[in-house]
């Protein structure tokens, strides 16, 4: 079993930064594929960004490259996305996911995923 919780978000204007945390706990943190997806009132969750086991792959929704970046530290257990140029269509709940894997690839399907946490609300002003 893994524990995650999510932590960073908040509200803030268009154009601004926020970085998201998600701290995991009660397994080999390094055994996992991880990955950010999030969901906006009245939609489907949707896959946000994605890094490999290693860190050394990643992968992104398309309205997101360029701004958002995530990255995984290893020794505490931690995926980070920080998110840049904040635009209102970015509110939602953002969710970290965690998916047991044996290669290097990444994870960009709900379905492969086994583990969530709670959820952190971001929210864009306009």
């Amino acid at each position: 079993q893994v524990q995650l919780v999510e932590s960073g978000g908040g509200l803030v204007q268009a154009g601004g930064s926020l970085r998201l945390s998600c701290a995991t706990s009660g397994r080999t943190f390094s055994n996992y594929a991880m990955g950010w997806f999030r969901q906006a009132p009245g939609k489907e969750r949707e896959f946000v960004a994605a890094i490999s086991r290693g860190g050394v792959i990643t992968s992104y929704v398309d309205s997101v490259k360029g701004r958002f970046t995530i990255s995984r530290d290893n020794a505490k257990n931690t995926v980070y996305l920080q998110m840049n140029s904040l635009k209102p269509d970015d509110t939602a709940v953002y969710y970290c996911a965690a998916a047991t894997t044996w290669d290097r690839s990444v994870r960009t399907a709900k379905s492969e995923y086994e583990y969530w946490g709670q959820g952190t609300q971001v929210t864009v002003s306009s």
